[in-house]
């Protein structure tokens, strides 16, 4: 997230995630988030709300372990980047929309709890559609003695997983 264009946002799911695959194996999910503004009329002592809307899109392994785990109405933060898309209907119309392309995706704990259970991490062989993202791998709930995770974080991974 360089250059100034990053977006954090906080809302509900509106929509279950569409997963999908691009023609070269790639996995995209999409949802929309409704975002609410909440502030006091200063004149009138009323409460007031906007909402706003987002579509959301993910790729890759975050597009696989979003459309497995949201639902129509979780609260979610979701950091990225916004990106505008622009394309000619059948009927020659011009169209154009802005997204929010996700970086960073994860349950808002504000006001509930959330279970983490991290995927195996994947090869760069292990490329295509149903190759992904946890699906059918082998899987270890966070709660394991941080020792434990910490001895196989390293072993593993690239980075500190949580």
């Amino acid at each position: 997230m360089s250059n100034g264009n990053s977006v954090t946002l906080v809302g509900n799911v509106t929509r279950d995630p569409e997963l999908r695959f691009t023609p070269n194996g790639q996995a995209t999910a999409s949802f929309g988030l409704a975002v609410n503004r909440r502030w006091q009329n200063r004149q009138t002592q009323e409460w007031e709300e906007v909402t706003s809307f987002f579509d959301v899109v993910c790729w890759r392994e975050m597009a696989e372990n979003v459309s497995e785990t949201l639902t129509r109405g979780a609260r979610v933060i979701v950091t990225g980047r916004l990106e505008q898309r622009s394309w000619e209907t059948a009927e020659g119309d011009k169209r154009s929309k802005i997204e929010v392309v996700a970086d960073e995706l994860g349950p808002s704990l504000r006001w509930a709890t959330a279970q983490i259970v991290k995927n195996e991490r994947r090869g760069p062989s292990d490329s295509g559609p149903g190759a992904g993202g946890g699906r059918g791998t082998s899987t270890r709930p966070a709660s394991q003695p941080a020792a434990q995770a910490a001895g196989e974080a390293f072993a593993a991974y690239d980075e500190e997983p949580f």
